[in-house]
C-alpha cells in the first residue's frame, strides 16, 4: 500500500479557513509594505488554540500588518488582550489601522515597536497564556524568556519554524535556518516543555509549559 500523499494537502488546508474582509485587507496591506504574515491555515490554528485553551492574554512577536492579530482576536473572549511587538513602525501602524477599522477597541491591544529582546525583558512574569513568535532573529533567547512570561500551562507557538522546508534540509546553513533548527532542538530536549512539530504553513512548533 502506497504511503505517498495524494493531492495537494497544503493548498487544501490553506483554503479551509475563511478570512474576512479585514483579514484580506490586512494581507493586501502587508504585501504592499513587505510584511511577513501568518498563513490562513496557521491563523485558523491559532484561533482554534486560543478558544481551546481559553486564552485571555497573548504576546505576539512579529506583528506583520495585523493578519495574525485579527485571527487571535477571533479566538479571544471580549476581555482578551493582545500585546504585539515588531521592529518596524510601518508594520505596527498598519496593524493599528486595520484593528481600528475592524472595530477592535484600542484598550484590547498594545502595539510596541522596538528592540524585541529589550521589550520582552520588560514584560511581567507569568502574565500571559499564549506567546506567538514569528521572526528567526533572537529566536533562541525569546524562547528562553517565554518560559518566564507564560503562566501555568501557558502555550508557546513558533510560526514559520521550518522556513517552508529549509530547516529540514541540513545543507541549508543560512542564519534563519540555523536559528530555527537550534531552537527546535533545544525545545525538544528541554524537560520543562512538552512540544510537537506540525507541517502547517511554513511549519509550526507548539509547546506547553510543564
Amino acid at each position: 500500500m502506497s504511503l505517498l500523499p495524494r493531492g495537494d494537502m497544503s493548498a487544501y488546508s490553506e483554503s479551509f479557513p475563511h478570512e474576512d474582509i479585514f483579514m484580506q485587507q490586512a494581507r493586501n496591506n502587508g504585501a504592499e509594505i513587505g510584511s511577513v504574515n501568518v498563513s490562513p491555515a496557521v491563523g485558523g490554528f491559532i484561533k482554534f488554540l486560543c478558544q481551546l485553551a481559553q486564552v485571555k492574554s497573548v504576546v505576539e512577536i512579529g506583528t506583520g500588518s495585523g493578519v495574525s492579530g485579527l485571527w487571535i482576536f477571533q479566538g479571544l473572549p471580549k476581555d482578551g488582550v493582545l500585546t504585539s511587538i515588531d521592529t518596524e513602525r510601518e508594520n505596527s501602524a498598519s496593524a493599528r489601522k486595520i484593528f481600528e477599522e475592524s472595530g477592535i477597541s484600542s484598550q484590547r491591544f498594545r502595539l510596541i515597536t522596538g528592540n524585541v529582546i529589550d521589550v520582552v525583558g520588560k514584560l511581567a512574569d507569568t502574565n500571559y497564556d499564549l506567546l506567538v513568535v514569528r521572526p528567526a532573529q533572537d529566536l533562541f533567547d525569546i524562547v528562553q524568556e517565554s518560559y518566564r512570561l507564560l503562566g501555568v500551562r501557558g502555550i508557546l507557538v513558533i510560526d514559520q519554524v521550518l522556513s517552508g522546508g529549509k530547516v529540514a534540509d541540513p545543507t541549508q546553513r543560512d542564519f534563519d535556518s540555523i536559528s530555527r533548527r537550534d531552537t527546535i532542538r533545544a525545545l525538544k530536549e528541554d524537560p520543562r516543555w512538552n512540544s510537537t512539530l506540525l507541517p502547517v504553513g511554513e511549519g509550526v512548533l507548539v509547546a506547553s509549559k510543564m
